[in-house]
């Protein structure tokens, strides 16, 4: 069952989920504050701080499990409380809503956007001319730290490689993920803002049938085939990305 076990690895990916996590639903907050909802900032959840936002099944228990037994995770913390009443009335309630849905998949895009720049700068100034890209490639490759291990570069380089890899792969699913427009998840509440008013009844009777397709499709790994594609079609983008950057 744990043959998959690594401490470091489990560290590293850990840190890197919990801290994504921590500032998507900060963002949520943080829009729905701007926006003149003050419910989750009087609630202390318009803070990175994760011990506001942990759920402990969502962020503790599951996530652990999954990467000790190399199951597919899913991760999940306290969704922040919003007062669609309170929203500012320049736009629809709605609308109002979904901005505030979207800022969650919205800041883990510039996670990602950001680390993968920090993690192209580490690689172009710990490897030479010509391997640089090849040092990234395996580094966004390497799911366990001891792989990383293997390069000699140092302890403090290897965790950071491995941090930062995590960091841009898992933002990058979290985004993904959030942007389903099922159930709980923000691209429902997304898309219902936009949708013509006449489709809402429709929409809103099926949307209790959408947590549990959620789960079904995670936990048996149908999820993986519709993300997979997308998921890839990212990578293609982020290694051409990187040819540009590191001259390979």
């Amino acid at each position: 069952m744990f043959d998959n076990l690594s401490l470091p690895t489990i560290l590293v990916s850990y840190v890197a989920l919990l801290f994504s996590l921590s500032v998507h639903e900060a963002s949520h907050a943080a829009a729905a504050y701007v926006l003149e909802d003050d419910t989750a900032a009087s609630l202390g959840r318009m803070t990175i701080n994760p011990l506001a936002h942990i759920d402990l099944l969502g962020t503790v228990l599951f996530p652990l499990l999954g990467l000790a037994t190399g199951f597919p995770f899913i991760g999940w913390a306290k969704p922040v409380p919003v007062d669609p009443r309170k929203l500012t009335r320049r736009f629809t309630q709605r609308v109002g809503y979904a901005l505030v849905a979207s800022a969650g998949p919205a800041s883990n895009l510039l996670q990602a956007i950001l680390f993968l720049g920090l993690l192209l700068g580490l690689v172009k100034a710990v490897a030479p001319m010509g391997l640089s890209y090849r040092l990234f490639v395996f580094t966004m490759n390497a799911w366990k730290v001891e792989s990383l291990q293997t390069l000699q570069l140092g302890a403090g380089v290897t965790l950071t490689l491995a941090l930062l890899s995590r960091l841009v792969i898992i933002n990058l699913g979290l985004a993904l993920f959030n942007l389903l427009p099922l159930g709980p998840l923000d691209g429902a509440g997304i898309l219902r803002g936009f949708l013509p008013w006449r489709w809402l009844p429709k929409f809103d009777r099926i949307q209790p049938w959408m947590g549990p397709i959620l789960i079904v499709t995670a936990l048996t790994g149908l999820l993986g085939y519709v993300l997979g594609p997308v998921f890839g079609l990212l990578f293609y983008g982020i290694e051409a990305v990187a040819r540009l950057v590191l001259h390979a």
